[in-house]
């Protein structure tokens, strides 16, 4: 007789696909804050791409947009 693993069964995540790219957006813009603010957790840190589903293009200019918000005071650097 087949024994059964110790693993536990695991269904298979769906892949997120990049909102950005379904949007068909060139460059995301810094003082649009409402739609960056989704990218940001309750602590004001940036979301990885694995948890928001952003490719890497559009990460890397989320990132950039969520810092340049930051400096400019559109954004938070911490929560209170």
């Amino acid at each position: 007789m087949a024994e059964r693993s110790d693993k536990p069964f695991r269904r298979k995540a769906r892949k997120k696909s990049c909102q950005f790219c379904i949007d068909k957006v060139e460059h995301i813009d810094y003082k649009d804050t409402a739609k960056i603010r989704r990218f940001l957790s309750e602590r004001a840190k940036i979301l990885p791409r694995r948890m928001s589903g952003n490719c890497a293009k559009h990460q890397r200019q989320l990132t950039i947009a969520i810092k340049r918000a930051r400096h400019i005071a559109l954004l938070p650097f911490t929560s209170e």
